[in-house]
């Protein structure tokens, strides 16, 4: 596994190196008790919410739908809806996320850890993992308490 997570991080790089400007797209998704589904990354740290990186061809909306699906087995029933755009440049100077509230949705199955995700979840928007990242919390105090929005992750 710690192989993987090497050359996962060395091919990452290697992309964003070849590109000038990256585009992620990331879906805040809550369910009807108010909790926030979470995704924790194999190679990353913290807790995020579901998303990913929008590949060549491909829409925002598109890679939203992919990877929420892909991630979470969660399916979109209705359109998302744009939150913001956000410069990411603690990760990658040319970073940029989409975040996206998703209104209408279902998850088809639970999500079993893979290569790609060591462990989903949904939690309490006042009782977050411990290691929910900071742009994440951000994003929510955003959303869910009118905190001023930032410009940045």
């Amino acid at each position: 596994m710690r192989g993987e997570h090497v050359i996962r991080r060395c091919l990452q790089r290697y992309w964003r190196w070849q590109r000038g400007l990256t585009l992620g797209a990331r879906g805040i998704v809550i369910d009807e008790k108010s909790r926030v589904l979470l995704v924790r990354q194999t190679y990353a740290s913290g807790w995020i919410f579901p998303g990913g990186g929008v590949e060549y061809g491909e829409t925002v909306e598109d890679a939203l739908r992919r990877e929420l699906a892909e991630e979470a087995n969660i399916e979109m029933t209705a359109p998302s809806v744009l939150f913001g755009i956000y410069s990411n440049w603690t990760i990658y100077p040319g970073d940029h996320v989409a975040i996206y509230r998703i209104p209408g949705w279902h998850q088809t199955s639970v999500p079993r850890p893979n290569n790609e995700i060591a462990e989903t979840g949904f939690f309490p928007v006042d009782d977050l993992p411990a290691a929910t990242t900071p742009g994440t919390r951000r994003r929510l105090d955003e959303l869910l308490r009118g905190a001023q929005p930032s410009p940045h992750w």
